[in-house]
């Protein structure tokens, strides 16, 4: 009997150390739960903008980049508007300085003096120290404008400041320095949309390089 009473007693106390540690077990995965119940959600994952989004019209980009980087202003020659101002006339829109107005030579002004440079009433020739320039023709047309003109030798032209990529410098007041920063495909999305406007032959006359000058390039 002294051992069936011991047995007893061991398997009491088993079944009680069982239960304590079942409780024990349960209590940990409810604290788990509530722990993570009350922690602060995960940051979701980055949203690509881009997605589902059509790729954007090169042209229409074109068209944005020639309107807000001023092309018009200068190869665009201006007329009085209605207002007595000075506006691009866009019915010769891009065809640069006309071939019609032939330039009298500029006014002498000292490189040092606090004028040193001016322009056209049609804002589409300008002089100074570097001579006289001459906004050219960025219109499709064949012989007079960018008609054979090819998207790498537009974009070369540009990331270089010379002409064609190769010859001379392209004077101010084209703002080159800041132009050749460009991305490429800003630069073929401008010559997209330049190759759709209407073309309008008019050959712009050729840089004047100042008197005493080299006149190579």
């Amino acid at each position: 009997m002294k051992h069936a009473s011991s047995s007893l007693k061991f398997v009491q106390w088993f079944a009680v150390a069982g239960t304590l540690s079942l409780a024990a077990l349960v209590g940990c995965q409810n604290k788990e739960s509530a722990d993570s119940a009350n922690a602060p959600d995960a940051a979701p994952p980055p949203v690509d903008s881009t997605a589902g989004k059509p790729a954007e019209d090169p042209v229409a980009r074109g068209k944005y980049l020639v309107t807000v980087l001023a092309c018009n202003d200068c190869h665009t020659p201006f007329k009085m508007g209605e207002k007595g101002e000075p506006e691009p006339d866009m019915s010769k829109m891009l065809s640069g300085h006309p071939e019609n107005l032939k330039m009298p030579p500029p006014p002498a002004l000292a490189p040092d003096a606090p004028w040193n440079w001016g322009g056209a009433a049609t804002n589409t020739a300008f002089f100074g120290p570097w001579g006289v320039s001459y906004a050219i023709n960025l219109t499709p047309d064949e012989v007079s404008g960018l008609g054979k003109w090819t998207e790498e030798m537009f974009v070369k032209t540009i990331k270089s400041g010379q002409h064609f990529g190769a010859a001379r410098p392209i004077m101010p007041p084209m703002p080159s320095i800041a132009y050749k920063e460009m991305t490429d495909d800003d630069l073929k999305a401008i010559f997209a949309f330049l190759k759709t406007i209407p073309p309008i032959k008019n050959q712009a006359p050729p840089y004047e390089p100042p008197k005493g000058a080299p006149t190579g390039g």
